[in-house]
């Protein structure tokens, strides 16, 4: 294995329980699945977030969920990601995507906040947009006067919920191709 070969998956999300299973805690929730997937327990406290540590096909990760609230995400990411000396381009964030359905996945290797206030945080923080993410749908506004924080802070129903749980496997799939190096792979097989 090689010893610079870390990475720190962070799931965004809210931390008090009235946000658990809600559209903005989608990264929270794939981060758990993965976390229980690979055995890894999300328990410890540092830097503002849950944290654990593991191994997982030779990689070393760091799983993490900021408890910042989603806003500040990139207050808690950016410190752990220092403090392993993790370079930005080793850092998988998990995020909700409110212009994809639900269950649909959408992997990038970088790019824009897309008006997404984690990201935003995230970017701002670590000081560019160089880092992966999967971006996991959770569908769009029933109509466009709807409240943007009435929608991401509501809970899904249990046909969306199943939808999104139901690409938990093709998640941890494209999490470890992109660990092993092969993000558009990931991308032909898993997005959409």
């Amino acid at each position: 294995m090689n010893e610079n070969d870390i990475w720190l998956i962070a799931g965004l999300g809210n931390p008090e329980a009235k946000y658990d299973g809600t559209r903005h805690n989608a990264g929270f929730a794939a981060l758990d699945a993965l976390a229980d997937k690979w055995n890894i327990s999300v328990g410890k406290t540092k830097f503002q977030g849950l944290w654990g540590q593991g191994e997982v096909d030779g990689h070393k990760v760091v799983l993490l969920k900021p408890l910042t609230y989603m806003n500040l995400s990139g207050d808690s990411i950016a410190p752990m990601a220092g403090f392993f000396k993790i370079p930005a381009d080793h850092v998988l964030v998990l995020c909700d995507d409110i212009t994809q359905a639900p269950g649909k996945l959408r992997i990038r290797p970088s790019g824009s906040a897309g008006g997404h206030n984690g990201l935003k945080s995230i970017i701002a923080r670590l000081g560019g947009e160089n880092f992966p993410r999967i971006r996991i749908g959770i569908g769009a506004k029933p109509h466009p006067d709807y409240d943007l924080a009435a929608w991401v802070l509501g809970k899904f129903p249990p046909e969306d919920a199943k939808a999104i749980a139901d690409r938990y496997s093709d998640l941890e799939a494209a999490a470890k191709l992109i660990m092993d190096g092969k993000l558009s792979l990931a991308q032909s097989k898993y997005n959409g």
